[in-house]
């Protein structure tokens, strides 16, 4: 159990979150939420001993073990992928490098058999003996074969070494898990592995994502950072997300009937006051409309872009068709190969699957590079606006304000032109003057979307565009393409916007074959398990 009292924690002068009085028991798991930058990754770090609170104390029985997803994948490049995750749990560790020291000296004393039988004991009572059995079980499950247990963490893929991170604070079944974003990174099977994992187990979990289907599928509770404090509410993030919006609108309709109980005060007040028959009645309304106040609706941290496009023109019957394309790795890895497909009328189509094989088809379809073999002929009605994978090339080097920035993509160039786009991005008064050279990556994304807007195009082309949002601004990105009339290809690793906007699935598989899915991807992934 962890027990929060009293807790606190100001940030470079910013209050994050006060008066915290909360208790995390053993077989649930809270999905903590909140805008970016209210202090979810901060919490995390207080309650696992990284921070110090400004005030109040995080109470945890020293008879608890935790463990903590970290996010330096670096960190342990000098040693085996093996001991890397037994090193979730330190002391069984420690234990087995002290005792394999012992056995390698030459001079073994009676005291280094003492110690070390003693050591055996404990080793054997943590489990130590079924460890490399666990290891392996965690590492199969997230997609890695047994054969990369003895590989240097410095030889993995970086996803490979993001699950060999997760596998270590996974491993020795720890009382606590605090995991910060788990899913980035994972590919759609390791992610559900992790949700059923999760979702078996005994101890306490404390999870921070932005995969709003991954939140529903392992949440029994939702902590939400807002308000500059945080609130416990029990139920997955769907459940909190309809509760929170129907509480909102029951707020408004209280101000509202306050409102007009105020007006109609206000009204008699007016119209007898100068009544000398009326006057003690006008002044006992005066004394109430006094201890009448409306309800004001808190200030929220939360902002909720629009993200909506608009056709200049309806493409016409030819949209897209592709045949046979062929592409391989600089290494000569085949990346697709006989790729072909035709674009229907209402076709919305996910790509799934080999990620630098996505980026590759996208880079293609825009003529940024090209393929090795077949060919693509768009219809002479389509108009394109690509979001490509990594935005760089759009920012780097440049000191231009965000309002010039998107200048250079419009055809009107009027600031209120310019600023009813940037607006919906949440950019107003003057941070539309911020040098684009200094946002970070979610406001990078929030301008790239205010450019592809501009356009007025019939055909999306979208790789990867949920990366660095947070939760709102992926609801407006998945209310703003499902509402799209034209044609998009999209891949996104947000489960619940694949679901919610394909109506086709495409699969790259590793062998650079493909599978072509008429249906939600729900439906897909039901078929792939049967």
């Amino acid at each position: 159990m962890i027990t929060i009292s009293n807790l606190s924690f100001h940030f470079g002068g910013q209050l994050l979150f006060k008066d915290v009085d909360l208790k995390f028991t053993p077989g649930n798991c809270y999905g903590i939420i909140g805008a970016n930058g209210a202090g979810k990754s901060t919490f995390l770090k207080i309650l696992c001993g990284d921070l110090e609170p400004s005030t109040g104390e995080v109470s945890i029985p020293d008879t608890v073990r935790m463990s903590v997803l970290r996010q330096d994948h670096f960190a342990f490049d000098t040693f085996l992928v093996l001991d890397t995750v037994m090193m979730g749990n330190k002391k069984l560790y420690d234990i087995m490098k002290e005792k394999d020291a012992i056995y390698e000296k030459e001079d073994f004393s009676e005291a280094d058999g003492m110690r070390a039988s003693e050591l055996e004991a404990e080793f054997a009572e943590m489990n130590g003996w079924e460890a490399e059995s666990e290891i392996s079980k965690l590492l199969q499950g997230l997609g890695m074969s047994d054969e990369q247990l003895y590989d240097q963490m410095s030889e993995l893929k970086e996803s490979e070494k993001v699950k060999v991170m997760l596998a270590q604070a996974l491993f020795g079944n720890p009382d606590i898990i605090m995991l910060d974003e788990p899913t980035n990174g994972l590919d759609i099977d390791a992610i559900m592995w992790l949700e059923e994992f999760l979702s078996d187990y005994f101890g306490t979990v404390l999870v921070v994502s932005h995969d709003r289907h991954f939140l529903n599928d392992v949440c029994t509770n939702i902590v939400d950072i807002d308000y500059t404090g945080i609130k416990m509410y029990v139920g997955n993030y769907e459940f909190w997300y309809e509760s929170s919006q129907l509480i909102q609108r029951m707020i408004k309709q209280q101000n509202k009937k306050a409102e007009e109980k105020i007006r109609e005060l206000q009204a008699f007040i007016s119209r007898f006051s100068a009544n000398k028959s009326k006057s003690k009645q006008a002044t006992s309304r005066r004394k109430l409309l006094d201890k009448l106040t409306v309800e004001e609706l808190p200030a929220s941290s939360r902002r909720y872009p629009f993200i909506g496009f608009d056709m200049d023109r309806t493409a016409g019957k030819d949209i897209l068709f592709v045949h046979d394309l062929c592409k391989s790795a600089s290494d000569g890895t085949v990346l697709f190969q006989n790729l072909s497909f035709t674009v229907g009328k209402e076709d919305k189509i996910a790509l799934i699957g080999n990620e630098m094989a996505i980026t590759a088809l996208f880079r293609i379809l825009m003529e940024e590079e090209a393929a090795d073999g077949g060919d693509f002929k768009w219809g002479v009605s389509i108009t394109k606006s690509y979001f490509p994978h990594d935005n760089t090339p759009y920012f780097k080097d440049c000191t231009l304000s965000i309002i010039d920035w998107l200048a250079q993509y419009a055809k009107e160039t009027t600031e209120t032109y310019l600023r009813g786009f940037l607006g919906r991005m949440l950019f107003s008064n003057d941070s539309v003057f911020k040098p684009v050279n200094v946002l970070s990556g979610g406001e990078k994304v929030r301008c790239m979307f205010a450019r592809m807007m501009l356009f007025g195009s019939n055909f999306l082309l979208l790789d990867q565009p949920t990366d660095h949002l947070d939760l709102e601004s992926i609801s407006a990105v998945n209310n703003g393409l499902s509402a799209f009339k034209g044609n998009l290809i999209f891949s996104s690793h947000d489960y619940e916007l694949v679901n919610t906007v394909a109506n086709r699935i495409i699969e790259i598989l590793p062998d650079g074959s493909t599978v072509d899915f008429s249906g939600t991807y729900e439906d897909y992934l039901a078929r792939k398990k049967a």
